[in-house]
């Protein structure tokens, strides 16, 4: 339902998305979506780039017809080097363990991780993303977690701990909300 109303707001902020990936990303690439939610913006990006994609999530809440896969959060059933590219989009910190899904993103693909995550900058912005965290994880998943929130140089620790290069980064919302919404584009290494 949650999906449904917003389907417009989702099908917007996938348009921008789509323009903000298009030098990273080659037309007709195969592309994961990993946690896909309503696969509004993995089937934006399918047309967008005339791509092959696929989503998958730990729970179908599919509102389009995307090609899907369940999984159980922590190994994804591809070989590797399977995907040109993998798109993250506002999952991780949904995750209970993100740093391990991301270490399955860069064995699954080929060369690109398109991730788009929250950075609670500021005590606002952690006071804010806590109470998504908690939120979201207890309504839509059933689960207590309070999500996994980095900032910023926890990130860059991260990918240079998991060998992979940030080629780009850019905020991509700010307005109103408190919470920096940033967009990393990583390289495997």
């Amino acid at each position: 339902m949650y999906y449904r109303i917003f389907s417009k707001l989702y099908e917007k902020a996938a348009e921008k998305m789509c323009r903000d990936c298009q030098k990273f990303i080659n037309k007709n690439s195969r592309i994961l979506d990993l946690g896909c939610g309503s696969g509004i913006i993995g089937e934006k990006f399918q047309k967008f780039f005339q791509a092959e994609l696929i989503g998958v999530d730990i729970k179908d809440n599919r509102t389009v017809p995307l090609p899907f896969e369940l999984i159980n959060g922590l190994k994804l059933p591809f070989p590797e080097d399977y995907f040109d590219a993998v798109l993250i989009n506002y999952v991780l910190h949904h995750s209970l363990y993100p740093i391990s899904l991301l270490k399955e993103a860069k064995r699954v693909t080929k060369d690109k991780i398109i991730l788009y995550e929250d950075l609670p900058e500021g005590r606002l912005s952690e006071w804010r993303c806590k109470i998504h965290g908690s939120s979201f994880n207890l309504f839509f998943q059933k689960n207590l977690a309070k999500g996994n929130f980095f900032k910023f140089k926890e990130w860059e620790k991260i990918f240079k701990d998991l060998d992979l290069k940030l080629i780009f980064e850019k905020i991509t919302f700010s307005g109103l909300d408190p919470v920096r919404k940033e967009l990393f584009i990583l390289k495997k290494i």
